[in-house]
């Protein structure tokens, strides 16, 4: 097993901290010792990857209970190549020495026992902060703290009426620190969330209000490190889009087959396959970009598709459309139909009851104050889920 400690030459250059009293590090790379002997999982971990480091290029920012048994899961993901910022999820569960060994040894985190919710929401920015880089690429969160407190940011970037109304202490102090935040960095929290190009104005509204950024994919390309095709449509990301990538930026599509993005303009450029549809492909740049299933579907190609639960709603309207087509073949002339919107309901019902769900009935009155049948459809038919 690898039980030494973790080089700090590999770790970001910011290696700031704040802990309660560095001088319990000694103390806590004691018990860190101890604890790698007893968590097996971890330490195999770091022997079967050390050298493959999988991690690299990872900008890990992590929510979660800072102990001493944490501080052998930090150093086991240092080990495997990432880089890592730390805060403690929870304002009591922090193990001083814990905080201080893994501090000591070039590692940022920010965490103490008894610190105030002030200093929680603040220490939870600081792991979300890498300076000169570009910021977290994963968040590691236990609480979901880290998460919500940029989905939050971002939105009130947007709109900072959504702090106006906290409701208890720990929101007065955490709108507090967002407020703080964006009076010196007003795009801090879009940088990290999200971002989304859309040519349809209401699906961009839906989007900026859950708030994610609504951008030009022409403006941004060189600042997103993963890409999703997910429209339908053809030639989302161009070749002009391609070339200008960062190093390592992944591109992969779930929309329209394998057309949303321009393989074929990168044919003529060196690609190495890594492992069965994952491939490194270098551009003209000197970059290189992981292209996931040759841009066909990545669900299918990289992975095993939809849950059999969403496959079984698709595949029971594949059923009711062959018996509709079959026993009604005379109602209909050669032509392309969707399928009709009581059928969409039937597929619906077939599936609640799975999922411990009750519908409930309409009223004759309030059928009728609606202009629909008590048993459906209840959409008309030009209306598209």
């Amino acid at each position: 097993m690898v039980s030494s400690t973790v080089s700090s030459s590999k770790l970001v250059n910011d290696s700031s901290y704040e802990v309660a009293d560095i001088e319990l590090a000694d103390f806590g790379r004691k018990e860190l010792a101890i604890a790698e002997k007893e968590m097996p999982g971890l330490m195999a971990l770091r022997e079967k990857y050390i050298k493959e480091k999988p991690l690299q290029g990872a900008r890990i920012a992590g929510s979660l209970h800072m102990t001493i048994q944490t501080g052998v899961l930090i150093e086991t993901l240092v080990a495997l190549g990432a880089q890592v910022r730390w805060a403690s999820c929870n304002i009591f569960s922090t193990q001083d020495h814990a905080a201080s060994a893994i501090a000591k040894n070039g590692i940022p985190v920010f965490a103490k026992k008894g610190e105030t919710l002030t200093e929680y929401w603040s220490y939870t920015h600081r792991i979300l902060e890498w300076g000169a880089l570009e910021g977290p690429n994963m968040i590691l969160d236990d609480g979901g703290d880290a998460t919500g407190l940029v989905i939050l940011g971002d939105k009130a970037s947007q709109d900072s009426s959504v702090l106006d109304n906290p409701s208890n202490e720990e929101e007065i102090a955490l709108f507090a620190s967002i407020r703080k935040k964006l009076s010196v960095d007003a795009s801090f929290y879009s940088r990290i969330k999200g971002m989304i190009a859309e040519i349809d104005p209401i699906c961009a509204l839906q989007a900026a209000m859950e708030g994610y950024r609504v951008v030009r994919l022409d403006d941004v390309v060189e600042q997103i490190d993963i890409f999703v095709t997910a429209t339908g449509n053809y030639q989302v990301i161009c070749h002009e889009h391609l070339i200008r990538m960062k190093d390592e930026a992944i591109v992969s599509n779930i929309g329209h087959f394998d057309n949303e993005i321009d393989v074929a303009s990168l044919k003529s450029y060196k690609w190495e396959n890594i492992k069965p549809q994952v491939d490194h492909i270098t551009l003209p740049s000197g970059n290189k970009i992981i292209l996931l299933a040759e841009g066909r579907l990545v669900n299918l190609g990289c992975a095993t598709g939809h849950p059999s639960f969403v496959m079984s709603n698709s595949f029971t309207n594949q059923v009711l459309a062959q018996i509709e087509l079959f026993t009604k073949g005379n109602e209909y002339s050669e032509n392309v139909y969707v399928l009709p919107k009581h059928l969409d309901e039937m597929v619906a019902r077939l599936h609640l009851e799975k999922i411990g769900a009750q519908l409930t009935q309409l009223t004759s009155e309030q059928a009728d104050y609606i202009n629909v049948p008590v048993q459906g459809p209840y959409k008309p038919e030009q209306y598209r889920y």
